[in-house]
């Protein structure tokens, strides 16, 4: 062998010894200097921890697919945006997580076409610990899906195609400290929209969303405040603002889901609409249930209705505040029943400055109305001081 093959010899297998040391001990990518993340991606290891940085603005649709604890961390500026050209026939994200485990991406600024079906980060196909933070998410929301979980914190989802978050398919999602809007008159955005699944939140702020929370085939939501990821410091609040007047539900939940308000406030203004029908603070309908701690549910100024229970829906209240709605504050119809309970604190409930603050139909019930303070006005054939019937 000659000395100049040996020497390209040995270029070559320090080249080959650099790129794996640079893998695995974090490697930068610029795509404003022509790189690209998916081919950084592809060079790596998938079974060892890695940490690829992002800089410049990367138009490509990232796959993270397989992956094992990989950290993308973006750099001041850094942002991911959707191509113009096709995404493909298959469902895709400009960032798409799919069989992962242990997966963080931090720092990014993520932009996708609200019109097309592409999601802004997608995670799906049993992905499992993926974490989310310091984001922003532009047009097509966050989509969680088929069995994959997800903690979201400290994450801005703006003007989505649909859902700002949405969590399909037995999946699980913790958020907190998260921000969700949409551009008023859009056509129907959701804050939080469930299929099937179960989120827990604390600390986040939906704005002007048709829907703020919308919890579907048997989904769970859980409103509690937790410390498992960080400490929670200031308002816990979980806040459903419309001050564009072009929400229908703060929350609906149906086929058997459940809404429990725990150990943070779930708040809600303003919601409904003025024409009145099933629209407002909370719908339960087709066998959802809601329960409430004391002092956390409040509903105020609804357009609409306050709280509706419709289709044998069940509503345990203790200790809440609805107030101020244009139409009736506590709704139960369809063989549907809302018991208003004092709980451990003795706590009354503040229904009052409704409409119609108590309302029920001829097979419906309201019990406890000697839990609520003051007087309320009442609609309600069917209407018990106390919680229950005289038991023998």
């Amino acid at each position: 062998m000659t000395n100049i093959h040996r020497g390209f010899v040995s270029l070559l297998i320090l080249v080959s010894f650099t790129t794996v040391a640079s893998a695995s001990g974090g490697i930068t990518v610029d795509c404003n200097k022509g790189q690209s993340l998916n081919q950084a991606l592809a060079k790596l290891d998938k079974h060892t921890a890695n940490t690829v940085a992002v800089s410049g603005t990367c138009t490509e649709y990232v796959q993270v697919i397989g992956f094992q604890n990989l950290t993308l961390k973006g750099l001041a500026g850094a942002s991911l945006v959707q191509p113009s050209t096709s995404s493909g026939t298959l469902f895709n994200g400009v960032l798409f997580i799919e069989s992962s485990q242990s997966v963080m991406v931090s720092g990014l600024n993520v932009s996708a076409d609200p019109t097309t079906p592409v999601a802004g980060i997608g995670i799906g196909h049993g992905s499992t610990d993926v974490r989310l933070r310091f984001l922003t998410v532009t047009g097509g929301g966050i989509v969680v899906f088929e069995n994959s979980q997800v903690s979201v914190a400290y994450v801005t989802s703006q003007s989505p195609g649909y859902a700002a978050l949405a969590i399909y398919d037995s999946s699980d999602a913790h958020v907190e400290h998260c921000q969700f809007t949409a551009t008023p008159g859009s056509i129907w955005n959701v804050g939080i929209a469930l299929g099937a699944s179960h989120v827990t939140l604390y600390a986040t702020t939906i704005t002007d969303m048709q829907v703020g929370i919308g919890a579907y085939q048997g989904s769970i939501v859980d409103v509690v405040n937790y410390n498992t990821y960080y400490s929670t410091g200031g308002s816990t609040d979980v806040s459903i603002q419309n001050p564009a007047g072009a929400n229908f539900y703060g929350v609906s939940v149906d086929g058997g889901g459940s809404l429990n308000v725990e150990s943070a406030r779930l708040v809600i203004n303003k919601a409904g609409q003025t024409w009145g029908g099933t629209t407002g603070g909370v719908l339960l309908s087709d066998g959802a249930t809601m329960s409430t701690t004391t002092g956390n549910l409040i509903i105020n100024g609804s357009n609409s209705q306050g709280v509706v229970a419709l289709n044998n829906a069940h509503a345990t209240l203790t200790g809440a505040t609805v107030s101020g709605s244009g139409h009736g504050g506590l709704v139960a119809a369809n063989m549907s029943t809302i018991d208003v309970a004092l709980g451990n604190s003795n706590s009354l409930s503040t229904v009052g400055g409704n409409s119609v603050d108590l309302f029920c139909d001829s097979t419906s019930w309201l019990t406890g109305s000697a839990n609520i303070a003051g007087k309320p006005s009442a609609q309600c054939t069917n209407l018990l001081t106390t919680e229950t019937v005289l038991l023998p």
